[in-house]
């Protein structure tokens, strides 16, 4: 019999959970010592699992660095019970699923979803990997070229690349050291050459650390506990435990020769940072205490008189994060902060700065009314949670189990309780200069640097730095007032629920004037005492040329630039808000805790009302977009591809290219006159929802209207009708197939990409259920045949792509392998496979696909933000279909098998009549010798797009869904 621990929402059981949370939980472990909880809900529409396995790539054998990761990719292939290859991936896909997991330094973690009516087979299935998984020879070569693909795709990223970086510089016999992701090299090309055998050692890495003491599931059903109870021992318990024991590191990974240094390092991207770090006794052990949290709180605060606030005003950085990361064993305590070009010429003030900073908080004690107000921050948020989806929640569950007592799974380190100054201090004393490791990312270190990183080749350099040296740089720092932060207003205290009158189902029109219009929708479902805002200002001369989206770019920006001090307090509390492009002028929303929203909704339209250019701000939000307009060079070829794409397809959109020659001749002053012309001509389409009543929305949207129209010299007048903005997607003809080739845009990139992209039609109910019954049957038989089997590139994907209301069919694959030309051709041969599985499939298959297609269509939104989310896509859209669910659902029950086919026939298969398909081709470096050949292959009836925004401005427009 299993041992079993309660914790009902009336059993005063031992788990602790938030007081709005109405599922059940009981922790049980079998016979095999395999320790599980149990999560009930009856109100789930979504069943879960996630076991976490206590090994990683910290115990990857020497030689075979990345066998942890390779085993995690081998482990999905099948089993002895369910032999047929990738069989687990497809019955989950067919019943609405997802199945991932990943690999961490000392977890690998399984996971999947599936509707609720085919979980028990789908947990079978699941199961059998830690009992008998058939890790077959001929699945293990194409399974590392899946890893070397993954890796490939990794080589250019920055993160990585620093942190490996810095785990190239610690201890070689600490297991820190590693390289863990793994690729052809370290699994195949080396093993082979010292005669080791990757598969026999898999088996042998498997048989050694899979052992079910060391093993935590999480199962997250809809039945009762009792029930779930029954499954998981009848599924669970062959899995065999050897007592394996809980491997254990050797101490901190840093020696002193790796401490005091200053690393020079050369990134891919445009941008400079200082990464400062310590090593630090683990707090883990103390996280009731929560002495890192407090102190990231202190060190990476952004209000006035923060540290970040001075480096702000100095014009030296633009972001500033503090926190802690590591293991049970080691753990660093990490300050990161993002320089401007100034801030790069100051990296001794400003690290004279952070060390003084320091100095402070280790002098002034430990004040108890910060650790009670984070304590009261963290309560208020845990205990009013939004529900998120069970795969996520019981993967997030399943890796604290090992961490944490049976009493805190849930919690974690989210509770700060006992306050202990002295576990502070402790932290802070080790915050010295003594310990420091400083990471210095710039371009500018280009051809300065004398040596390499090995995996990823990033060029670095380092020197010794002396405690007198950082003590120099702390007394010549420029002298700024550095303060503890102010109380925080914004602590919700009237957490109660508004007595809605009208249990609305759908949004509805509240008011409509010349100025605005609102939708309003009340929480029936959700009952937290939080709301959603979202305000699209519709300004036409906001988007209307290149020069127009780079200077309202900049606007949105510096908006956020001078709130961020006054809003990171309300952030804090668990109130957000953002402002961002939008297609037609730009997007505010808030979401979070309803009671003090009005106030920050109020400040935001105050700045918006009295907007000021700041030269100084000016300048260095021009640098930062500069950069990030130079950074796309950098984006994976893949994304690359769907921009491409995207630009074809969409009116009034400009190459990127086109904004950043904009951008590079704006001054403060042009943005000074544009504003107000701006501004001049508006119209606020606005939604807001959640714990908030009628009178309070129409409230807030008459505020804006008093503040932005109604002035006797307002702000904003009324658009005029023809001024209203519309979407509009560019209509490819049919029986055509069109080709983009393009370089891709980074040089050092080996990887090319394809996006094989289909048009369909225009929003239609029955339409849109057929092309999305199409993906569901498709989508495995495209992963299976192009990742699994012919192993193009680790990112393949099936997906619906929507343009404005315009539903296609895309196909995305990046590979090292094979150039675009050929992918594209991959694509063409599997559309041709597809037409025997369309055609023989039975009436049962079908069925099982409209159920299974139903079942996720249903699926209830888990929170406030989806279902706003959702309703406001259709506004946004213009389609205003809220009842969209429910009929498509009813036009999927109406589908006949010979209805899919016909589509089929009709739209997607290699020679419909009314096709229309589009190739964007992206080369890396590796295929570009292949790129004028496929060129010369299109001819008549294909056409090769030369000039994007021309060909777009030749093809006609489908119609508006707005206006």
């Amino acid at each position: 019999m299993a041992v079993v621990t309660e914790a009902g929402a009336d059993k005063g059981g031992e788990i602790v959970k938030p007081r709005t949370d109405e599922r059940e939980y009981r922790r049980i472990v079998l016979k095999n010592s395999l320790e599980v909880l149990l999560i009930s809900d009856p109100e789930t529409d979504k069943c879960a699992a996630s076991m976490n396995v206590n090994v990683g790539s910290f115990s990857d054998p020497e030689g075979l660095d990345g066998l942890a990761h390779f085993l995690e990719h081998m482990l999905f292939y099948a089993s002895e019970k369910y032999p047929e290859e990738d069989s687990y991936s497809k019955y989950i896909t067919e019943h609405g699923g997802s199945t991932n997991a990943y690999t961490s330094s000392e977890d690998t973690n399984y996971h999947f979803d599936i509707n609720t009516d085919s979980f028990d087979e789908a947990l079978d299935r699941f199961a059998q990997f830690f009992i008998k998984p058939l890790m077959s020879a001929d699945a293990t070569m194409r399974e590392i070229k899946a890893v070397d693909s993954e890796n490939q795709k990794n080589l250019l990223s920055d993160s990585r690349r620093l942190r490996q970086l810095q785990k190239h510089l610690s201890r070689e016999d600490h297991p820190f050291h590693k390289f863990s992701t793994g690729s052809m090299d370290t699994l195949h090309v080396r093993p082979e050459a010292k005669g080791v055998d990757t598969r026999s050692e898999l088996l042998k890495f498997y048989d050694e650390h899979y052992s079910a003491n060391i093993m935590h599931l999480v199962v997250y059903g809809k039945e009762n506990l009792h029930k779930l109870q029954g499954l998981v021992e009848e599924l669970f318990q062959e899995i065999r435990n050897t007592n394996k024991a809980i491997p254990r590191l050797p101490g901190q990974p840093c020696t002193p020769d790796h401490l005091q240094v200053l690393v020079k390092v050369v990134p891919v991207r445009q941008y400079h940072e200082l990464t400062v770090s310590w090593p630090i006794t683990p707090t883990i052990h103390h996280y009731e205490e929560a002495p890192s949290k407090y102190l990231s709180h202190l060190i990476g605060h952004e209000g006035e008189g923060s540290l970040f606030h001075a480096l702000k005003i100095l014009g030296w950085a633009t972001g500033l994060y503090a926190g802690e990361a590591g293991t049970m064993e080691y753990s660093f305590f990490k300050v990161s902060i993002y320089l401007t070009d100034a801030g790069h010429e100051h990296m001794q003030d400003i690290l004279g700065l952070l060390f003084r900073h320091i100095k402070i908080l280790q002098h002034s004690g430990v004040p108890q009314w910060i650790f009670d107000e984070i304590s009261a921050i963290s309560e208020t948020s845990f205990h009013y949670q939004a529900k998120t989806h069970p795969i996520s929640y019981a993967t997030g569950i399943s890796s604290k189990m090992r961490i944490y007592p049976t009493k805190h799974w849930l919690v974690g380190s989210s509770l700060p309780s006992k306050f202990n100054p002295a576990s502070v201090q402790k932290v802070l004393d080790e915050l010295s200069p003594s310990n420091v490791r400083i990471f210095w990312e710039s371009n500018k270190f280009e051809g300065q640097t004398d040596k390499i990183e090995p995996w990823y080749n990033t060029p670095y350099s380092l020197e010794k730095i002396t405690t007198e040296t950082i003590q120099e740089w702390e007394q010549s720092a420029p002298d700024v007032n550095l303060l503890l932060p102010i109380p925080n207003v914004f602590i919700p205290t009237d957490l109660s629920l508004k007595d809605v009158k009208d249990k609305e189902n759908f949004p509805v029109m509240l008011r409509k004037t010349s100025f605005s219009r609102l939708w309003y929708k009340p929480d029936t479902k959700f009952f937290r005492p939080k709301a959603y805002v979202k305000m699209d200002f519709n300004c036409p001369f906001a988007v209307s040329s290149p020069d127009a989206v780079v200077l309202s770019s900049i606007f949105v920006w510096l908006l956020e630039d001078c709130l961020n001090e006054y809003a990171y307090y309300a952030r804090d509390a668990g109130l957000y808000y953002g402002l961002s492009l939008s297609d037609n002028g730009f997007e505010l929303y808030l979401s979070g805790f309803n009671h003090k929203l009005r106030i920050l909704l109020e400040a935001v339209i105050q700045k918006i009302s009295t907007f000021e250019v700041k030269p100084d701000r000016f300048s260095v939000i021009k640098e930062m977009d500069t950069k990030a307009y130079q950074n796309c060079k950098f984006r994976q070829p893949f994304s690359q591809a769907t921009s491409y794409c995207s630009l074809v397809l969409q009116d009034q959109t400009w190459p990127w290219t086109e904004e950043l020659d904009a951008l590079s001749h704006m001054e403060a002053e042009d943005l000074a006159n544009f504003v107000p012309m701006m501004l001049s001509r508006a119209f606020v389409e606005c939604y807001i929802a959640g714990n908030v009543e009628k009178e309070e929305a129409e409230s807030m949207v008459k505020h804006i209207e008093d503040v932005l129209f109604k002035d006797p010299k307002p702000i904003c007048r009324p658009l005029f009708p023809s001024q209203l903005l519309t979407d509009r997607v560019a209509e490819l003809r049919t029986s055509t197939k069109y080709f983009y080739h393009q370089e891709g845009s980074n040089p050092k990139d080996e990887n090319s990409a394809l996006v094989h992209y289909i048009q369909i039609h225009q929003d239609e109910f029955s339409m849109n259920v057929k092309l999305q019954l199409f993906c569901l049957i498709a989508k495995q038989a495209t992963f299976h045949q192009l990742r699994t089997v012919e192993q193009l590139g680790y990112i393949t994907s099936l997906s619906r792509r929507n343009h404005s209301g315009v539903y296609g069919v895309q196909f995305i694959i990046q590979s090292s392998a094979k150039g675009p030309g050929h992918i594209d051709s991959r694509v063409e041969s599997l559309l041709k496979d597809l037409e025997s599985k369309f055609y023989n499939i039975s009436e049962e298959e079908f069925k099982s696909n409209v159920t299974a297609l139903t079942d996720m269509k249903l699926e209830k939104h888990k929170n406030l933000s989806e279902e706003s989310r959702f309703y406001w896509g259709e506004i946004k859209n213009g389609t205003l279909k809220f009842n969209r669910i429910e009929a498509e659902v009813a036009a999927l029950r109406e589908l006949k098998k010979e209805e899919l086919i016909e589509f089929f026939d009709e739209y997607i298969k290699v020679d419909a009549p009314r096709k229309k398909s589009l190739s964007i081709c992206v080369y890396g470096s590796q295929h570009l010798n292949e790129m004028a050949s496929d060129k010369a292959k299109v001819v008549s009836p294909f056409i090769e797009i030369q000039d994007i925004v021309g060909f777009r401005n030749s093809l006609p427009l489908y119609r508006s869904l707005r206006g």
